[in-house]
């Protein structure tokens, strides 16, 4: 099957047999490189929800990115030239295991493979063209993800994310401050639509944004953006 959507991921990856390579100093791909789909989650951490002004939603906030959109780990940052409000967005990402629809929530752990670190980086003036964000929220090769998938057995949803901007920390949020949770979100995506082996739900991004800061803040050429959730991984993109 096509776009890591094999059902039968897990024990294809036990089985595993090929070619080995050293960790340290390999190019990584994104960890999961075409998903079937990216479901992204705005207004999930409250301390995001107070800085840019907004109420506790009753439901989650959903959009969408595209799979054009996902880099690599340590893969390099384009800043596009027709913006120049590119924010940084750390969040938990969650991969889909076993495709189901309707998924109730107490069921929803069975349905995760497991987790990893995206940043969904964000072109501010794109996004509030509209009220409708997708055109800043999923330009080309704009959103780094990895380094690699960690198993439900491994982790659970609690240690802390943070993001720095050449070493100086702009988030720092435990993963566990969620509105909604990850089992939540896939049941309550589910009802919507069916979820399959690969797609990705980035679960939202705590306070510490630049857009949200006074002056606002944003990424600029040649700064590094490091992205981390302890137990998972680091993102190192230079910009």
């Amino acid at each position: 099957m096509s776009r890591g959507t094999d059902p039968a991921w897990a024990s294809i990856a036990r089985a595993a047999n090929g070619a080995t390579h050293a960790y340290d100093g390999a190019d990584l791909a994104a960890v999961v490189p075409a998903p079937g789909k990216i479901i992204c989650v705005g207004h999930n951490y409250r301390n995001h929800i107070k800085e840019m002004g907004r109420e506790i939603p009753e439901y989650p906030t959903l959009f969408a990115k595209y799979q054009e959109s996902l880099i690599g780990p340590n893969d390099d940052l384009a800043l596009p030239q027709e913006s120049d409000a590119v924010d940084w967005e750390a969040e938990l990402a969650v991969v889909i295991g076993k495709k189901g629809r309707r998924i109730s929530e107490a069921d929803a752990k069975d349905y995760i493979a497991g987790y990893s670190v995206l940043n969904d980086v964000s072109m501010r003036d794109y996004q509030f063209r509209t009220m409708q964000w997708l055109q800043g929220k999923t330009w080309e090769k704009s959103t780094p993800f990895g380094p690699a998938l960690v198993t439900t057995d491994e982790f659970t949803a609690g240690p802390l994310m943070t993001s720095a901007v050449d070493g100086e920390v702009q988030q720092s949020t435990p993963t566990g401050d969620l509105v909604f949770t990850p089992e939540f979100l896939v049941s309550y995506i589910s009802t919507i639509i069916t979820l399959n082996p690969g797609d990705v739900i980035a679960t939202g991004t705590p306070g510490g944004v630049g857009h949200a800061q006074d002056p606002k803040r944003y990424l600029q050429e040649g700064q590094l953006l490091v992205t981390t959730i302890e137990g998972l991984g680091q993102l190192n993109n230079r910009v």
